[in-house]
């Protein structure tokens, strides 16, 4: 075995050949500038690792240039527009449901009224639904008898006369009598009775079913009440109503249910409540019955006929 072929290592076993170091002709290094170093061609020098710090991959620069990217190691995901939308909705409905039940609570007829007078008002309430239902069962017999033949012609003339005498009491050109009350407005503490009060009296019975009113003044002068009855302040603390000048104190006779009216007068902030704020008194009187037999003259029609 030659010398060229293996170097004795001393142990008897050659030395494997390794890649020669490059060198001139003479032996010395190579000159080149980019000659490789003679250490990082040998076999048992340890490879450089990329250092991973100094260098992020392309996953973790495409993560960072993200602004909505999850924070990693955190395990959370982000808040989507569409859950913060819905969270707003939710808001949105549960204010206004608490909204509605505040205004519902707050309601001042309500609130401040008695259990006594919660009482009457339902009461009354019913009274009226039960005679609204007697109403619409008397109109109903009515319609078959008007449709039983012979018996329906003299069935049609009584519902007509009815009828003209219902209409008559409500246009003011027939008196009527029945069981009602009689509302008595007295002025106190130096101030007169307002035509307010006395035109909110008059809406606050027909509410509550009054079928005929009449006013009268201090002087007797009496003026019948209808649909078109309008009430004003007159001089002196007078009143003027339909034209007509009335003096206090002032007395209104109404046919009703004398039950349910009062108590129409007398709610919570209701007609009594407001003449007493302004110093005045109502004095309510029932009536077993109550005559009203002041009349309103008949408009005269122009241009309006009727049609048969």
């Amino acid at each position: 075995m030659s010398s060229d072929e293996h170097t004795e290592t001393g142990t008897g076993w050659p030395q494997p050949a390794g890649p020669g170091r490059p060198s001139g002709p003479a032996g010395e290094p190579d000159p080149r500038p980019d000659a490789p170093d003679p250490d990082e061609l040998s076999p048992l020098a340890p490879e450089a690792e990329p250092d991973r710090e100094a260098e992020p991959s392309g996953a973790e620069e495409a993560t960072a240039a993200r602004p909505d990217a999850p924070v990693a190691g955190t395990g959370r995901r982000g808040v989507s527009s569409a859950t913060v939308m819905i969270a707003v909705l939710l808001a949105l409905l549960g204010f206004t449901l608490v909204e509605q039940l505040r205004t519902t609570s707050d309601d001042p007829t309500t609130s401040a009224a008695r259990q006594e007078d919660l009482v009457r008002i339902l009461y009354d309430l019913n009274a009226r639904e039960v005679r609204l239902r007697q109403d619409i069962a008397a109109l109903e017999e009515s319609q078959r008898q008007l449709r039983s033949g012979e018996q329906g012609r003299a069935a049609a003339l009584e519902e007509a006369t009815r009828r003209a005498d219902e209409l008559g009491i409500l246009a003011g050109t027939l008196p009527a009598t029945g069981p009602g009350l009689s509302v008595r407005f007295e002025p106190g503490g130096g101030k007169p009775v307002r035509a307010i009060r006395v035109l909110d009296a008059v809406q606050e019975l027909r509410g509550a079913g009054a079928e005929a009113m009449q006013i009268s003044g201090g002087d007797r002068a009496t003026v019948r009440i209808i649909a078109s009855t309008f009430f004003l302040d007159g001089e002196n603390g007078s009143l003027v109503v339909d034209g007509r000048r009335l003096t206090g104190p002032y007395t209104i006779t109404v046919i009703g249910d004398p039950a349910t009216m009062r108590t129409a007068l007398n709610i919570p902030g209701g007609v009594v409540a407001t003449v007493a704020g302004d110093g005045g008194t109502v004095i309510v009187e029932d009536r077993e019955v109550a005559e009203v037999s002041a009349l309103h003259a008949p408009i005269k029609l122009e241009h309006a006929r009727p049609v048969s």
